[in-house]
């Protein structure tokens, strides 16, 4: 089997619907399911380097969660294959994290240049340097947070999730999203201002 990033020629014809790949995919078309990789495998990818803090892990993750998902794509019975893909990708990065025995927080070039992350339009030298010192700290805080937490987070704040696909890739209700996800803020929150709060926007250096 080799799954690999697909492509559906030029832009003037329509790329097939999700569904539609879906539906192939479980017909055993292997060219459907690779445009479900080159379709999500950027947001897979950017939801394992936040959970793991390393670029060369999250490749990892990206291809386990993939080739989990290709194994399972004939028992998928939503229609939200976007949650589904993340929720595959959220327990790989957990078997990882548990097989380390230990948290990775060194590698986070790759993290600098997420579009989550962009940087306004010419930035000065000055709000260049300020942009990545926030955003190292920023990641390090993801890092810090328990792993439920910290998906959550991902999920919601870096990848955009709605509550709805958020808790479905997660496993959990709603409620129990929202939960995580205010202490999940409030602990990256309470980490800036204790290790750098001068990185703040001066709206969240006070506490209150």
């Amino acid at each position: 089997m080799a799954i690999r990033a697909a492509h559906f020629g030029d832009g003037a014809l329509m790329k097939p619907s999700d569904l539609d790949l879906i539906r192939r995919s479980k017909a055993g078309d292997l060219d459907a399911f690779n445009g479900l990789v080159e379709r999500y495998q950027g947001q897979v990818f950017n939801v394992a380097i936040r959970i793991l803090g390393s670029g060369a892990s999250a490749d990892d993750a990206t291809q386990e969660t993939f080739i989990a998902a290709y194994g399972a794509i004939g028992g998928f019975r939503g229609d939200n294959i976007r949650a589904w893909l993340l929720r595959i990708a959220k327990n790989k990065c957990y078997d990882m994290m548990r097989s380390m025995r230990r948290r990775q927080t060194d590698s986070l070039d790759d993290m600098l240049n997420e579009p989550a992350l962009a940087a306004a339009a010419n930035p000065t030298p000055e709000e260049e340097a300020m942009r990545g010192e926030l955003a190292a700290a920023i990641q390090r805080a993801i890092l810090a947070l328990p792993r439920d937490q910290r998906a959550v987070v991902v999920f919601v704040d870096v990848q955009g999730l709605s509550y709805g696909e958020a808790a479905e890739a997660s496993g959990v209700s709603i409620g129990t999203v929202k939960s995580r996800l205010s202490r999940g803020r409030r602990a990256v929150r309470d980490y800036l201002r204790e290790r750098g709060g001068e990185l703040l926007p001066p709206e969240f250096r006070q506490t209150g």
